[in-house]
């Protein structure tokens, strides 16, 4: 496990409250903000590369991230239910934000709607592991994100050697990615971290079966 231990007193007070980290600030449904604000980007993100994937001549590469069909679940669904089941810290949808972009610059892979479920419960799952002091096996992640505990165990093969298993996050960084989340929350105006593609910028027990990204 890795040893991230972000004190109020160190790093920015007002950051850590607002996007719910430590005594959070809910929500109207009563969940830390950082939840909807990281959804929204990834929203915005899906949405915008797939217009330029219809409207250009570029091609999606297909990897084992991707289904044949977008989940029933939005992003924003996926990412409540990750947090309702895997009991993790609020701090581990910052780190995956940062997983995220560090796996997609390396890769080039583009962002849709096809591969951004398996890549959210993967993330989430490799940070927990990396910064909670408690976490579940690789089959109840599994069960939570609606993908087969063989697949689950694939994907986070490929995901550590897509990040080239830099899985340590500096107080910097981590700063940095909250600050991205805070412009979210204060105007819409963010300053962008996972890139457009072809860019540079930088639980319920019953899905067993993969029901949620099934395809």
């Amino acid at each position: 496990m890795g040893a991230l231990s972000f004190e109020p007193t160190i790093f920015c007070p007002l950051d850590y409250v607002t996007l719910g980290l430590k005594d959070p600030i809910k929500d109207y449904l009563g969940k830390p903000r950082v939840l909807s604000l990281l959804s929204v980007i990834l929203d915005k993100i899906v949405e915008e590369n797939e217009k330029m994937l219809v409207t250009s001549e570029a091609k999606d590469v297909i990897t084992v991230f991707h289904g044949t069909r977008a989940p029933s679940l939005s992003i924003q669904q996926y990412i409540d239910r990750i947090f309702r089941y895997s009991n993790c810290s609020p701090s581990c949808f910052v780190i995956a934000h940062i997983y995220l972009d560090r796996f997609i610059h390396r890769t080039n892979l583009c962002l849709n709607s096809l591969n951004i479920h398996r890549l959210l419960i993967t993330s989430v799952m490799v940070a927990a592991k990396f910064i909670d002091d408690a976490f579940f096996n690789n089959a109840y992640y599994a069960r939570v994100g609606g993908v087969t505990t063989r697949e689950l165990n694939k994907l986070e093969m490929k995901f550590l050697f897509g990040v080239d298993f830099q899985l340590h996050v500096s107080l910097q960084t981590f700063k940095k990615y909250c600050s991205i989340l805070k412009q979210e929350a204060s105007c819409g105006l963010i300053e962008r971290s996972i890139p457009i593609c072809g860019t540079e910028d930088s639980c319920t027990s019953n899905n067993d079966d993969g029901t949620l990204c099934s395809g």
